[in-house]
């Protein structure tokens, strides 16, 4: 899912739904709880009286730890940038591979069957997205959704399919095949065809290599360490220049580390159901449409929707 919402400033600043409080309400309440209570120790017991620590260490560690979350936000975005490339090049060449068969397959012949031939062949090039949208997001169980676009042969071959878009590719460049040999398709274009089907291949293959490749869990685990320290240790080396303002200080710079980490996990994978992830429901549905606008169906379905500001 992807957040849609245009509000005004204000709606940003006092939003809940879709950010990173969601993750860290629970982490953020206990690491101020703990500021409090040592704030009102010093200040009704003099529990840290003079035992002050110099705010110097803390200055340094917080410029280098906002230059290790920078980089884990920078690498998260690339991450999800090239998820959002990747599907942005399935929608033309699923365009592309729609056109070239309506054009290239049987060209300059209005026979029936071509037609349901060429039909046959886009409703396969719709399945892919759907299937891929399935694999990346763990929603194999799925596949009878698939039956609005295949043969009840062919949903039952898919069902026992471990890359469902893989099958899918390989049983268009099958039919290809045949309509070669029937002598329906130009060697050239036969080319040019499978090209395009290659395409396909290498876009599920650069998802797969996203999904299948997280960021190396000793990155994550060093940084919260470090995170999980530094907020906790942060009222030792504010108390006293800060005094009961301590709370407020911590909150807002626990809320900057921590929230700033979970953004990173929020969008280091694209593909799943998060709110901030990729819509790749609406993205296959954008893909439906026009497929099937150009077979010249009359009834379409409607695009997607925000739900609760986010699309799926």
């Amino acid at each position: 899912m992807i957040v849609t919402n245009r509000e005004s400033w204000l709606h940003f600043v006092f939003a809940a739904r879709g950010t990173t409080l969601s993750r860290i309400w629970r982490r953020l309440t206990v690491n101020v709880a703990f500021a409090l209570v040592m704030t009102l120790g010093h200040m009704a017991y003099g529990w840290l009286d003079g035992r002050d620590v110099t705010p110097l260490p803390f200055t340094l560690i917080g410029f280098v730890l906002g230059i290790f979350l920078g980089f884990r936000i920078n690498t998260a975005y690339d991450r999800y940038w090239e998820g959002r490339r990747l599907w942005g090049q399935l929608v033309n060449t699923c365009r592309t591979l729609a056109r070239q068969l309506q054009t290239l397959v049987g060209a300059g012949l209005g026979d029936a069957a071509l037609a349901e031939r060429r039909r046959r062949l886009v409703y396969l090039v719709m399945a892919f997205p759907h299937a891929l949208r399935m694999r990346l997001r763990g929603e194999e169980a799925m596949v009878g959704d698939l039956a609005a676009f295949v043969t009840p042969t062919e949903l039952e071959q898919l069902r026992g399919e471990r890359n469902r878009p893989n099958a899918l590719v390989q049983r268009m460049a099958e039919q290809l095949d045949e309509a070669y040999r029937a002598e329906l398709i130009h060697p050239m274009h036969l080319s040019l065809l499978h090209q395009s089907l290659t395409a396909l291949t290498d876009i599920q293959g650069g998802c797969e290599r996203i999904a299948n490749t997280p960021i190396p869990f000793a990155y994550q685990v060093l940084l919260r360490r470090i995170v999980g320290a530094y907020c906790y240790a942060l009222p030792f080396g504010v108390l006293s220049p800060l005094g009961l303002m301590t709370p407020v200080v911590v909150l807002m710079m626990s809320y900057a580390f921590y929230g700033l980490d979970a953004l990173g996990d929020e969008i280091q994978d694209p593909f799943g159901s998060d709110p901030n992830d990729l819509p790749l429901s609406a993205l296959c549905r954008t893909i439906e449409i026009d497929l099937r606008q150009r077979l010249g169906e009359a009834e379409l379905p409607e695009p997607a929707q925000p739900h609760h500001g986010q699309l799926l």
